[in-house]
């Protein structure tokens, strides 16, 4: 039987980094930057007033105060959107506002509300000094720096850098496009009227529900009917804008089930039974140059199983330098036995903070693949192969489901 760690690892081996290409910045949103990214231009472009008021000398209006007022001439008015530059002379003011360049020679901006907001002439009532209320040149970003390294999340806040740093478009790693299918006769759509001898196909939704928080762009194909020529030719008609192609169900030994003979007809895909509960029976390969992940047909151990192997192997392709989900150690503080020889994911939920340690529970019959239990759980607590008997105070690793 194969173990968890190398079919995690025959997974992750054939998850490449998808070809980084150009995109707009709307469309970078959610992407991994593939390359180093450098400013076009000083952020500021000069020197720019911080606060509605008065440019000044800072030493034309030392000892200002409320009661003893600095009185000097205004000499011109500078707007937010003024291009041409202007000059200060000693002892003298320019009203200035907010975001507007800095005239020459000056060194600070008086608050208007530290003024009387004279206009031909102005009381400062307020001593200030050189670089107050001025936002300086290149304070934020200079002109050929590295503004992101390759690996960063592109998000609103990057957004905002890169366009302020002058750039429209950027070199990311596209998000993998998932295609979800479940397969099975049994198989009907939630929303339509429940029949007797079928089930409501719950896999294709959550799944494609974990590509997308993963960060894979999802088509959702929905049930497929075990029928090998219509499996066969709905996989060959998705091939053409799948990067990766999920199924789940169709892998039991019964004889109605195709996955495994129409995969083996279609490309180079391999079955194994897997050391871990819940789950066992899983599919990795490819079809040309599309990656193919096999999942059992159970809710929780298609779940489970994305968690563990598919999850991580999409960031990966994503360009993501972590890929795994957070873990941490608990104390059990309810026992269970676990399977012999396998790998157990339980269904549980973690409480507690760094300072005073974790605690870890199931969140149902860790022997039984309950939904329930699944929606409840905050973890997957892991148990190691060896171990048969969990006690109270055993430590696990928890890998972490809310973020």
């Amino acid at each position: 039987m194969k173990s968890v760690a190398d079919h995690l690892a025959d997974c992750l081996a054939i998850a490449t980094p998808l070809p980084a290409f150009t995109v707009t910045l709307h469309d970078s949103v959610g992407t991994i930057l593939a390359d180093n990214v450098r400013s076009l231009v000083d952020v500021p472009a000069t020197n720019l007033a911080g606060r509605d008021g008065y440019a000044v000398r800072a030493v034309d209006v030392f000892g200002a105060s409320a009661t003893n007022p600095v009185t000097l001439p205004v000499i011109s008015e500078i707007r937010a959107d003024a291009t041409d530059g202007q000059s200060i002379v000693k002892g003298a003011c320019v009203r200035i506002s907010s975001g507007a360049p800095m005239p020459h020679d000056s060194d600070a901006v008086v608050p208007i509300e530290m003024t009387n907001q004279g206009r031909a002439e102005v009381e400062i009532r307020a001593t200030v000094e050189a670089g107050a209320n001025v936002r300086l040149q290149a304070e934020d970003l200079s002109a050929g720096t590295i503004i992101l390294e390759a690996g960063v999340r592109i998000g609103s806040r990057q957004v905002a850098m890169l366009a302020s740093a002058g750039h429209s478009r950027v070199m990311v790693h596209p998000r993998p496009r998932v295609v979800i299918m479940s397969v099975g006769d049994e198989l009907q759509e939630p929303g339509t009227s429940a029949r007797r001898g079928r089930v409501f196909d719950a896999n294709s939704h959550a799944l494609a529900s974990a590509v997308t928080d993963a960060g894979g762009d999802i088509f959702r194909v929905g049930s497929v009917p075990d029928d090998a020529r219509q499996l066969r030719d709905m996989i060959e008609d998705q091939l053409v804008r799948a990067d990766i192609i999920i199924t789940t169900g169709g892998l039991s030994y019964g004889g109605g089930d195709t996955v495994k003979d129409v995969m083996h007809q279609l490309g180079d895909v391999r079955f194994d039974n897997v050391a871990m509960s819940p789950g066992r029976q899983l599919g990795v390969g490819r079809i040309g140059n599309t990656v193919v992940y096999c999942l059992p047909g159970n809710p929780v151990a298609a779940i489970t199983n994305f968690e563990v192997f598919i999850r991580p192997s999409l960031r990966k392709m994503a360009g993501h330098s972590q890929i795994h989900r957070q873990a941490v150690k608990a104390k059990v503080i309810r026992g269970w036995e676990s399977p012999d020889g396998q790998r157990e994911f339980v269904r549980a939920r973690v409480l507690g903070n760094p300072r005073e340690g974790y605690q870890v529970e199931p969140t149902g019959d860790p022997r039984r693949p309950l939904l329930t239990a699944l929606s409840a759980a905050n973890c997957l607590a892991i148990v190691p192969e060896t171990q048969r008997v969990v006690s109270v105070g055993d430590e696990l690793v928890c890998e972490v489901l809310d973020r």
